[in-house]
């Protein structure tokens, strides 16, 4: 297989690629590129997809090309889910070279994968993630008999920007709260015991410092910066939870 050679470490040429009514533009993609394995993501309700019969023809000619051919469900509607099963991928192929290919599946699709690439991109973690489109030779028209388009004419990797994302200790802090609504005060010592807050104070002012550690360091800026959770006072006690911002970051946070 195709590889590239980095300091004496092979990293391995890798494809995403949603699966619609197209062929060519997976498959002349992957096999003009050089790549070592493809990922097709197929939609997670079988009965319901039509593409399948697209996906056994891809998959007989990739492995024709001697290329590896991988599967993985999602919903194909859900702007979230691609989000977050692209971001597996990308963990799983850490240190490889990984291509997003936008032209293979539906608009939502695509903007998935270019928001994932936004995202998740970064040297640092070994996640070496490239957007690309493949431009059509020809239009079919629909039909689920045939593809969409053959041929491929050529290929762009699109130019992508970093989008910030919540540190670590916060998308930690939002598993806790997706658990169910939660008081402050849980909140705090489940916080300092996992060590997503940092508390320096006496032992008799160790609470207060907790809660305000809590405060500075978490709750303001899920709440006010990230708008992600939802803060209510109830008697004596705050309450905490995800508001529907954070419902939907948490499922590919």
């Amino acid at each position: 297989m195709h590889t590239e050679h980095t300091m004496g470490i092979s990293k391995l040429r890798i494809h995403i690629a949603p699966v619609g009514y197209e062929i060519d533009r997976i498959v002349l993609s992957a096999v003009q590129s050089k790549a070592d394995r493809v990922w097709l993501l197929m939609h997670d309700k079988p009965n319901e997809d039509k593409a399948i019969p697209f996906a056994l023809k891809i998959e007989e000619q990739l492995k024709k090309n001697r290329i590896q051919v991988k599967k993985e469900i999602h919903n194909r509607h859900d702007l979230f889910e691609i989000i977050r099963v692209i971001k597996e991928i990308s963990i799983k192929e850490s240190g490889n070279q990984i291509y997003l290919n936008l032209a293979s599946g539906s608009k939502i699709q695509a903007v998935g994968l270019m928001m994932s690439a936004m995202m998740f991109h970064d040297p640092e973690k070994n996640l070496d993630i490239h957007p690309f489109y493949a431009e059509a030779e020809n239009w079919e028209g629909f039909s689920l008999k045939k593809p969409l388009t053959t041929g491929v004419k050529s290929m762009y990797e699109i130019q992508s920007y970093k989008i910030k994302i919540p540190e670590p200790e916060l998308v930690g802090a939002l598993k806790i709260i997706s658990k169910g609504r939660i008081t402050k005060k849980k909140m705090a010592e489940i916080a300092e015991k996992e060590g997503l807050i940092t508390v320096n104070a006496q032992e008799e002012n160790h609470s207060q410092a907790r809660f305000a550690s809590l405060d500075k360091n978490i709750i303001t800026k899920l709440d006010k910066k990230w708008n992600l959770i939802k803060v209510e006072k109830l008697g004596r006690n705050y309450y905490l939870e995800l508001n529907e911002n954070g419902k939907n970051a948490i499922k590919f946070l």
